[in-house]
């Protein structure tokens, strides 16, 4: 039943996911590239990664805590306790650091655009949109607890994309310029903030209470810890993008930001799951369900490593092709689509692990293992983007996934006694690589746009068809037979 539901919404957000990939693609690859100068594209690239870095701070891990402990609430006067400290608590690191960043402002823009001055006059930016995504978080999770993820999918993997699409035409038939393009961007952040509060308020309206729910020291404590895991988390994706420009010329971002894109895609089907199984992960460890956790557990591998990993066979394979449709400038990125592929694969090959963690007892672990990568992320990245450029941004986030991924493995089976794999995780793993081989031996000698839809169809095809045959996960299998029953009908 649990699965079930994890696989209707996860269906409904892997559709808003594909549309979303597909606008997003046209953005980065063709829009992005060809309307919007190079150095403007490096400064929305920078101004998005530092704010969402600054992200956590901001929403003081109440995103996470509403996933945690909203299930555990039984009656409706703590549930408002509860939602009402969601509301303000932000505010607590909000104000104060409004105050300090208004009256450091100098400094902060100078230091921050000591390689690249176009920055200087966009520094502000960084803190409004990253206050408008912290409350967008905490009402998608409010939401997200309902069992209601896909609106908030659509708001936060299309919405701004779309309005992307827009604003780059704009800008194409000089309907706005650049600098207009930018902050129409940070205002795209704003209204998708005040959609999904709408929305959730329409799942659950609490009372307006100022009292404190029964477990708020709990509720604190878990925020204060688990702020550091979403800090990490973010640290990881974004710290390469800010670092960048304090090494490189801005313009380095922009063809940095492309690889990156290219290589993220893999996790699609993982962002589409994730929505639906951290509350239901939360859920089962409050119960105290075992075997349901370890369902979850095994079945999100499985899924997710076969459907990413098929999307990681076609970028990868494909790669050649797509690079040849891009300017000449922004095509030094094989290498980071590479790396960047592998480190979202093998994070998607842990399933619902970090939920499982995050959402039970042993969450503090959370704290010294945040600091630890984000340590290691921040001096790999100083020392092998000056040996390396961009191409060393990409290893450095490849080692630190695949050290702390592993870490988290072995975590979880101490403390839980329960693992991903069995023995069709090693099966799919094969198939992956050798398809995945198959297709970057194969050169054909069309055009970009022939070779990527000839490879694409028959790679496709010999993938699914050995993961049907083999019955690597029974929930795929069922999926494709139901998909055949509807096209016979």
């Amino acid at each position: 039943m649990k699965m079930g539901i994890v696989l209707k919404e996860s269906y409904k957000n892997t559709v808003t996911l594909l549309i979303a990939i597909l606008v997003g693609a046209i953005n980065t690859l063709f829009l992005y590239v060809y309307f919007l100068d190079v150095a403007y594209y490096g400064l929305i690239t920078f101004v998005l990664s530092t704010a969402f870095i600054l992200k956590p701070l901001i929403a003081l891990g109440v995103n996470f805590s509403i996933v945690k402990f909203f299930s555990a609430y039984t009656d409706k006067e703590n549930k408002d306790k509860f939602l009402s400290l969601a509301l303000w608590q932000p505010l607590l690191v909000v104000i104060p650091l409004g105050f300090v960043t208004s009256f450091f402002y100098d400094f902060i823009s100078t230091l921050l655009s000591d390689k690249n001055p176009l920055v200087k006059n966009y520094t502000y930016l960084i803190f409004l949109v990253a206050i408008a995504n912290a409350y967008f978080e905490i009402f998608y999770a409010w939401a997200r607890v309902h069992l209601k993820s896909v609106f908030g999918n659509i708001l936060k993997e299309l919405f701004v994309r779309i309005v992307a699409s827009l604003l780059l035409v704009a800008v194409y038939f000089k309907i706005i310029d650049s600098h207009q393009f930018v902050l129409c961007m940070v205002g795209a952040y704003f209204l998708q903030a005040i959609f999904m509060m709408i929305f959730a308020f329409k799942q659950y309206l609490p009372k307006v209470s100022f009292q404190l729910p029964n477990n708020f020291k709990e509720v604190i404590k878990y925020s204060l810890y688990i702020i550091l895991a979403g800090s990490a988390a973010t640290i990881l994706l974004d710290i390469d993008k800010f670092m960048i420009p304090q090494k490189e010329v801005i313009e380095q971002v922009a063809f940095y930001a492309v690889a990156v894109y290219i290589g993220s895609v893999i996790e699609i089907p993982g962002r589409a799951m994730s929505q639906i199984v951290q509350p239901l992960t939360a859920k089962a460890i409050n119960e105290g369900k075992e075997d349901e956790v370890l369902d979850l557990y095994q079945k999100t591998s499985i899924n997710l490593l076969i459907a990413s990993g098929f999307i990681f066979m076609l970028v990868n394979s494909n790669i050649s092709s797509v690079y040849q449709l891009l300017p000449k400038a922004y095509t030094h990125g094989v290498w980071v689509v590479l790396m960047i592929s592998i480190a979202k694969l093998y994070h998607m090959f842990l399933g619902n692990n970090g939920a499982i963690i995050s959402n039970s007892k042993h969450y503090r672990i959370l704290l010294p293992y945040g600091l630890a990568m984000a340590f290691m992320v921040i001096v790999l990245n100083n020392s092998l983007i000056d040996l390396l450029g961009i191409d060393g941004a990409a290893l450095a986030t490849l080692i630190v996934v695949l050290l702390f991924n592993t870490l988290k493995l072995w975590y979880v089976k101490a403390k839980f006694n329960i693992q991903p794999t069995t023995n069709k995780t090693w099966i799919a793993l094969g198939v992956i690589a050798v398809f995945t081989s198959i297709g970057i031996m194969i050169n054909l000698p069309f055009h970009p746009i022939v070779n990527l839809l000839v490879e694409s169809t028959l790679l496709s095809g010999m993938y699914v068809f050995v993961v049907i045959q083999c019955n690597l996960s029974l929930d795929i299998t069922n999926l494709y037979k139901k998909g055949l029953l509807f096209l016979k009908r």
